[in-house]
């Protein structure tokens, strides 16, 4: 089997997870469980359907980077509950499902899957620079359409999109992007920056809609090309030129913002997926056990497990 990377937007699936499980599975001492059983679900899903030799499930250290931040102000403002000054901004989550998190890394770590994340960095970029350095064909797992910039048929990187649920997968090609958009993924990062994206705080340039910045980027290939025109006053109309000179201030910043980081200092590590030792599987076991994780432990092991035995 051709070895194939699988990078995890982890915030994305357990929160898909908890909000598709229902809250009354419950550990024995009451503590709430539907995110880390749904979660082991979802990978157990994911491995069997799409077989990867490696999974890497990529963090959020920073879910809302200053750098952003003092780029674009408004950058995802209206999902704090609590400014930090000497960390990342605490996000809203509900508190269910925050309890559940450090439950979620160790049983992460009981299946095999190593967690990677970076100071003053989302999982976004994590993924940017995984996905751009890897040797091997990529699919990366999320619900979140600014990662389609990833997307690169020639190096085999594709996106798993799950934004219409786990029962409805959608892999998320070159051609996909253009039917859907009308741009390259090349072009995806300058398209989203003019579209805007209120889920983000991002307020893009106002009056111009997915159309019209696809209009844009099929004349003048990028939004560097788009600026020059519009400065020199050709190859657009006269309305749309205004708009796009009236939003001078926010392109200088935005595309640093939207732009997920493809260089951090991070690389693939050597870590496929395997069969477990006989004490590491009995602990796995012994955790499920704890927190009343039951077959959805033995579903992630089995389909861990198959995937490892296929690629040898």
């Amino acid at each position: 089997m051709t070895d194939r990377l699988m990078l995890l937007d982890t915030a994305s699936l357990y929160f898909r997870a908890f909000y598709g499980v229902p809250d009354k599975v419950t550990a024995p001492d009451g503590s709430p469980i539907n995110a880390a059983r749904g979660l082991l679900d979802i990978i157990a899903k994911l491995v069997t359907l799409y077989e990867p030799t490696h999974v890497i499930a990529c963090w959020d250290d920073d879910w809302r980077p200053q750098w952003r931040v003092d780029l674009i102000p408004t950058y995802k403002t209206h999902r704090v509950v609590e400014v930090v000054a000497s960390g990342p901004d605490v996000e809203e989550v509900p508190d269910s499902l925050e309890a559940q998190i450090p439950l979620i890394r160790e049983t992460l770590a009981a299946i095999g899957i190593p967690i990677i994340g970076v100071a003053e960095h989302e999982a976004d970029d994590v993924i940017g620079t995984l996905a751009t350095t890897a040797t091997m064909p990529v699919d990366i797992v999320t619900g979140d359409r600014d990662l389609f910039q990833l997307v690169d048929d020639a190096r085999d990187v594709r996106v798993i999109y799950t934004a219409r649920g786990m029962s409805n997968l959608e892999v998320v090609t070159d051609a996909t992007v253009v039917a859907k958009y009308g741009v390259l993924p090349s072009q995806y990062a300058d398209f989203a920056t003019m579209r805007g994206d209120a889920s983000d705080g991002l307020p893009g340039v106002a009056g111009v809609g997915e159309k019209t910045a696809a209009t844009l980027l099929q004349t003048h290939a990028d939004l560097e090309g788009i600026r020059a025109a519009a400065k020199a006053g050709e190859g657009m109309s006269a309305g749309v030129r205004a708009k796009l000179l009236a939003a001078s201030d926010y392109l200088d910043v935005a595309p640093t913002v939207v732009a997920v980081a493809t260089s951090l200092p991070i690389t693939v590590p050597d870590v496929p997926l395997r069969v477990l030792d006989p004490a590491e599987a009995d602990a796995a076991t012994a955790l499920a056990e704890r927190w009343n994780l039951g077959g959805s432990m033995t579903r992630a092991l089995t389909a861990v497990s198959n995937a490892a035995l296929a690629a040898d």
